[in-house]
């Protein structure tokens, strides 16, 4: 993997001259001059030791910049991998790591020449990375397959990989490097890892926000944890994360809710009755004398004094600052950074300047922080830096990808959510699941992926909806959005096509890969998964239902005109697996109540990815792929065993 120049050389060895190739490194290769004594975490943005260069992750453009903090102007953009989603940098500040999501490695940018020298295969889906304190390791979560890598970095060779529990994302690690600390994204879990072990010696849960009489506070299960920062002293760390409230029906005031949870790095726990939540830490009031609504916290930083703490709200687009000399608390949101989408923020060395990074918009906001007067307030600067030379994405797809991630009541044609409470994504963690059964008004519902969802047919798990303008009611239901429009009537062109390009985005390949299954053998089934495909297609009958490259029938649910059409029901099945909960409609007024629906009979599920997608079954009540076939019942089941059952889900979790 490394660039090396062999050279002839003359050696006088016991007075005979003699010639020999010798190996020398190249200004690629790494140096190892300098150990970092301070704590660090991985992060889309980062800047070197002096402050004078940022680095910032261009998602989905695929690119990483270097901007002069003097200038404010982008000094280079470098190609990199698919999906750049992490950096890391090293000692000696003469690489920079990137973290290629979609290609499956490690980008290398050598920050004199300006340009990737190097790449390092690792694990499925490489998200967080952090190098040691000496820079000769560099540590790798990869989020598909639940382990962490560790690099030579000088051979590229990866030297140990360490399981750790379901979807690793970011990574920090200790000023003396002995611990990293790993947030789970979807359980709440904190696998604390000892580098010198190289083994987790502990898992930290994160506790519940026990229930309130009140369901408009805060309440619920902490997940989607996006990130994990050291506090200045290193004593505590921050997690901006959610908390989702799965006890009562889904309504945008009493379901999600953003938090902050505070560990105690000392005895590796959680400080549960420090947590920061709206209503109580985030308690901002507005010139109404209304608590200013807040959501989808993503990324955290201090001053070094440890005196503030900002926050950036990736939702609802503001950033929030806590006074940490005064109790803790939230004293101020500047409300709508310039920009779409915040999801990294870090401070200049001098402490007076904010750096925000925008992913949707690809550019960099700039705050005044206040510095750390207790009576300075943060405010915006001049006009934001752009990141990228060009956006890749169709200006429609980039619009709808926009739209999805946004909870910024104000910024569209049509409110998407109300008072900033929600986005698309605060259920849909990262595009996907988020592991978690919500309560609605027909019944229990386990959140379902958004992988390939405009190619598997109907609509929800009663394919109650044929046509994706049907979301209008998740929109006013669920996200208390767009409530003055009659369901039951055209909408305006303009708001028509706000769902026109969400599904654009959701219809983009690239949007939302299959993610690749960690079940195969180099890319191939195993003899048992070989196996299970001949009784999937066979003797079990699963096809019957799970057919077609999608692996769903509901493709088929389409009128004479060859459109989908909820007036067919032949492809919504009623297998055993209703619960009390569930409950027959009548239909809704999107369909003018032509739509009706028994409570019992539901939409067949694609398979493709569905390793990924777990809890299984409408309501989530299947832990794992085994129990949600034990419970299938149809006529054309044959008895199956439970070895055959067994290989029936390894080919289950092959498909990609």
């Amino acid at each position: 993997m490394k660039k090396m120049i062999g050279y002839a050389a003359a050696f006088l060895i016991a007075g005979t001259l003699v010639a020999c190739s010798v190996q020398t490194a190249t200004k690629d290769d790494p140096s190892f001059e300098s150990v970092r004594k301070e704590a660090i975490n991985s992060d889309n943005i980062l800047q070197n030791k002096e402050g004078t260069e940022l680095y910032i992750a261009n998602l989905d453009a695929n690119t990483v910049s270097i901007v002069n903090e003097k200038t404010q102007k982008v000094e280079e953009e470098i190609p990199v991998g698919k999906e750049p989603v992490q950096l890391a940098l090293s000692p000696d500040e003469d690489r920079l790591y990137v973290s290629c999501r979609y290609d499956n490695k490690i980008d290398v940018i050598s920050l004199e020449d300006g340009k990737v020298v190097d790449s390092y295969e690792v694990g499925k889906e490489p998200f967080g990375l952090l190098t040691s304190q000496n820079g000769k390791t560099l540590y790798v979560a990869n989020y598909r397959e639940s382990t962490i890598m560790t690099v030579d970095v000088k051979s590229g060779d990866v030297t140990e990989t360490i399981p750790v529990d379901d979807r690793p994302r970011t990574m920090a690690e200790t000023a003396d490097g002995k611990k990293l600390y790993i947030p789970h994204y979807l359980s709440g879990e904190i696998s604390v890892l000892d580098t010198e072990k190289k083994k987790v010696a502990k898992t930290i849960k994160l506790a519940d926000s026990p229930d309130v009489s009140d369901r408009k506070k805060s309440q619920g299960i902490p997940n989607t944890l996006e990130q994990f920062v050291i506090a200045p002293d290193g004593k505590t760390a921050w997690i901006p994360h959610l908390v989702t409230n799965v006890d009562t029906p889904i309504q945008f005031e009493e379901t999600i809710f953003p938090a902050i949870s505070i560990i105690d790095l000392e005895k590796d726990e959680e400080l549960v009755d420090k947590r920061k939540e709206l209503f109580e830490e985030i308690n901002v009031l507005d010139s109404k004398n209304e608590t200013m609504i807040v959501s989808n916290p993503y990324d955290v930083a201090f001053q070094k004094d440890g005196s503030k703490a900002y926050v950036v709200m990736s939702g609802s687009e503001d950033l929030v600052v806590f006074d940490l000399k005064r109790g803790g608390n939230a004293t101020q949101i500047l409300r709508r950074i310039e920009g779409d989408n915040p999801r990294g923020i870090i401070l200049s060395n001098n402490g007076e300047t904010l750096y925000v990074h925008n992913a949707m918009s690809h550019d960099l906001a700039t705050i005044d922080s206040g510095g750390s007067s207790t009576h300075s307030r943060a405010k915006k600067l001049q006009d934001n830096i752009s990141l990228i030379e060009k956006d890749p994405l169709d200006p429609q797809v980039r619009k709808g990808k926009t739209i999805f991630y946004s909870a910024n009541s104000d910024e569209f044609e049509a409110d998407i959510t109300g008072n900033n409470w929600m986005s698309c994504v605060s259920c849909h963690s990262d595009g996907e699941i988020n592991g978690l059964t919500l309560m609605t008004g027909r019944g229990q519902r386990n959140v379902p992926t958004n992988t390939r969802t405009a190619e598997t047919g109907l609509f929800t798990w009663d394919g109650s909806r044929d046509d994706f303008t049907d979301y209008l009611l998740t929109v006013q239901g669920e996200m208390g959005g767009m409530m003055e429009y009659e369901p039951g009537k055209e909408l305006p062109a303009d708001v028509e096509k706000m769902y026109d390009d969400l599904f654009a985005f959701l219809k983009e390949p690239s949007s939302f890969p299959v993610p690749q299954s960690p079940y195969k053998e180099n890319g191939e089934l195993t003899s048992s998964a070989k196996e299970g495909k001949a009784l999937f297609e066979g003797k079990a009958s699963c096809i019957s239902c799970h057919s077609g490259s999608q692996f769903t029938d509901s493709v088929k649910a389409t009128g004479e005109d060859g459109e989908l059409t909820t007036d067919v029901t032949d492809y919504l099945h009623d297998i055993g697996t209703s619960n009390r909960f569930d409950v027959s409609t009548k239909g809704d007024a999107r369909a003018d109540f032509t739509n009706p629906r028994d409570g019992k009979s539901f939409d067949t599920p694609s398979l493709v990815g569905v390793w990924a997608t777990g809890p299984y079954l409408h309501d989530g009540s299947a832990e794992t792929i085994e129990e949600s076939i034990q419970r299938h019942q149809y006529e054309e089941k044959s008895e199956l065993s439970q070895i055959e059952m067994s290989k029936i889900a390894d080919y289950v979790r092959s498909l990609d």
